[in-house]
């Protein structure tokens, strides 16, 4: 598929994260001629924090990570893309354990450090030498990241996505780095954040912070996109810490924090950017809510609303879409206290529409690429944003009868 018209113009030119080493391979379990395993391997001393779907029907490896992951320590990661491993029974957890004894073995490394992710086609058992025979030539394979080796990974952990995602940020004026890449296109919703994400950095950091910033940032990034609603079994982010630069966080934490905020927040656009079919990015920022978890709650009906989105792809002012998707929130909202911008422009307030409102000037901001939706509810202090893509043919297109 041609990458979607939003996406970035180039991949970033992402450094090396100090005692980091990545190989990728294709297996061919689903996808012909292209790289669908990503194997990342790290020194001793490094920790990991992960965040996962919150669906009642998780996949193996997410299952495998979640029992593993406060035990504080990572010597491996590895992806596979074309089959999620999820309601795949016994055989899904074969293919868990069989991975990580291989590569514990190869790697010379406990399999309880090994961490597993699974996208792609759900319901569909396969044998675990569909990966484990490709382990070998992955392990030899083992470099230092340079930006083609980033973009590689990116690449080949795709699975509808039409370009690969990658991220980094500096930490504050220290010489460490934050860097990461995602995948994400379809099955996109703010419960966790349907994807993939595995984030890296060379400081110095316990499991315990390393687990609370990587929540903080996944609630203001991955927690606040929608696509279709739809919540994946297989969502992971993982943050893997590996100490090798000898800066700890201690001296950091607030320079850490933001950069690690950055990097997701960055990767959670380009997932938006990346939605099956769309062709609008849209920010939703509510403002006068009882508090920030109903403002959250107001802008994702907003961003999950069919209407909206469908009349944002059609670039049609029909803003009385907005005030019905605020109405069915189930949050507190002042009717008469109401206020709606679309871009620059005051739609409506007072309950009704504003009496300067001026719609081809709504229709000019809707016409770009980039689309703003401010809704001030008259309530409180809450605020937050969420951000979605428009919903066009395309989703259609591409979902109807096809399988990742």
């Amino acid at each position: 598929m041609p990458a979607s018209p939003l996406a970035p113009l180039s991949f970033p030119n992402i450094p090396s994260i100090g005692g980091v080493q990545f190989a990728v391979a294709a297996s061919g379990m689903r996808y012909s001629g292209r790289d669908d395993l990503f194997l990342a391997f790290f020194p001793p001393t490094t920790t990991v924090g992960g965040v996962f779907t919150q669906s009642q029907c998780p996949s193996a490896p997410v299952e495998w990570c979640k029992d593993r992951i406060h035990r504080g320590s990572a010597r491996a990661f590895l992806c596979n893309a074309g089959n999620a491993n999820a309601f795949t029974g016994s055989a899904g957890l074969e293919v868990v354990d069989s991975c990580a004894n291989t590569a514990s073995e190869l790697l010379s490394v406990n399999p309880d450090e090994v961490f597993l992710a699974s996208t792609g086609v759900i319901g569909e058992p396969f044998h675990p030498s569909v990966i484990t025979e490709h382990m070998a030539a992955l392990v030899d394979g083992l470099e230092l990241p340079d930006p083609e080796m980033w973009e590689r990974a990116a690449n080949a952990i795709r699975t509808t996505d039409t370009f690969p995602k990658g991220f980094y940020s500096r930490i504050g004026d220290s010489e460490s780095y934050v860097a990461g890449i995602a995948k994400g296109s379809g099955m996109i919703a703010p419960n966790m954040a349907t994807m993939l994400a595995f984030i890296f950095t060379d400081m110095e950091i316990s499991q315990s912070e390393l687990q609370s910033f990587t929540e903080k940032s996944v609630d203001k990034s991955f927690n606040s996109i929608t696509v279709d609603s739809d919540t994946s079994t297989s969502d992971t982010v993982l943050t893997f810490a590996t100490g090798e630069s000898g800066n700890s966080v201690e001296n950091h934490r607030l320079d850490f924090q933001l950069a690690l905020d950055e990097v997701m927040l960055g990767l959670a656009h380009q997932i938006v950017r990346d939605g099956e079919g769309a062709t609008k990015f849209i920010e939703i920022t509510i403002t006068g809510a009882e508090n920030d978890v109903a403002a959250k709650e107001i802008a994702k009906s907003v961003g999950n609303s069919p209407l909206v989105k469908t009349a944002i792809a059609a670039e049609d002012a029909n803003w009385g879409r907005i005030v019905m998707a605020v109405g069915k929130a189930g949050e507190l909202a002042e009717r008469d206290k109401l206020k709606i911008w679309i871009g620059d422009e005051l739609v409506a307030e007072q309950g009704m529409q504003s009496a300067g409102y001026e719609e081809s000037r709504v229709s000019a901001h809707l016409a770009g690429q980039d689309i703003s939706i401010q809704v001030d509810v008259g309530v409180g202090n809450g605020s937050s944003s969420v951000w979605t893509c428009d919903l066009t043919h395309g989703y259609i297109d591409i979902n109807a009868g096809y399988r990742s």
